[in-house]
């Protein structure tokens, strides 16, 4: 592993209106699947090279969450969902860029500014690269979802020694209606469950964000004690 350098932030909270919030990073040239997996069981998220979790010293909102794979049970609603979107095709494989990629990611923001009242900074094929195909290493990769020959929607995960990691989800508004953010979702621990993995690390769970807060719905999950460094135990409880 080599870390190129460390840095901390203090900005203006994702998550919460009126809140700052310290964000601790690692920026690493490569990485080992094992050593990804050290740093999510400890409550970091990966965005390329850069590993990175809150560490505010007033707040402690941001909850990292995995589902419990094994005990994890499809409701009738989520079969639903599944059975629905018989139709549309997915396909894995190692992140990639295109002229594609970038629409489908533009007009997915565009739509979360004037639907939830997203911050929007328009994106560039360099910042694209750096947060999701950059430093994939052994684990990273991208799921495609088409309609036909359409690409309508991307799933970034790190799979894991012992679980599969959500990184990030961007879709195309046009298809609401097989609700395409829970079927990624539903697909990763499909993919867990035929794989013998044990966990699907959701990333931060926080109540009062309502674009986190439907993490809690997805039961059984454990949630991470406490803020360990990478050279400490954890728990999960």
């Amino acid at each position: 592993m080599n870390i190129l350098k460390e840095f901390l932030t203090n900005d203006k909270c994702s998550y919460l209106q009126n809140q700052h919030q310290t964000t601790y990073y690692k920026v690493i040239e490569e990485c080992s699947t094992q050593q990804c997996q050290d740093f999510i069981e400890r409550g970091y998220r990966r965005f390329g090279k850069m590993y990175f979790r809150p560490i505010c010293s007033t707040c402690n909102e941001c909850k990292s969450v995995k589902i419990d794979v094994d005990n994890f049970e499809f409701s009738k609603s989520q079969r639903r969902v599944i059975k629905k979107a018989s139709n549309i095709k997915s396909y894995i494989q190692r992140p990639t860029i295109s002229k594609t990629h970038l629409e489908l990611f533009e007009k997915y923001h565009l739509n979360m500014k004037d639907k939830k009242g997203w911050e929007y900074t328009q994106s560039t094929p360099e910042a694209y690269y750096r947060s999701f195909v950059d430093s994939h290493n052994d684990f990273g990769y991208e799921v495609l979802y088409y309609d036909e020959d359409r690409l309508i929607g991307v799933d970034l995960i790190d799979i894991l020694n012992d679980g599969i990691s959500s990184i990030y989800f961007y879709y195309d508004p046009d298809y609401l209606k097989y609700s395409l953010g829970k079927l990624s979702l539903y697909n990763q621990i499909l993919f867990a469950k035929r794989s013998k993995k044990k966990w699907i690390y959701l990333g931060y769970y926080v109540e009062d964000c309502p674009s986190l807060s439907y993490k809690s719905h997805y039961k059984p999950y454990l949630t991470l004690q406490g803020k360990p460094d990478i050279d400490q135990d954890y728990e999960w409880a």
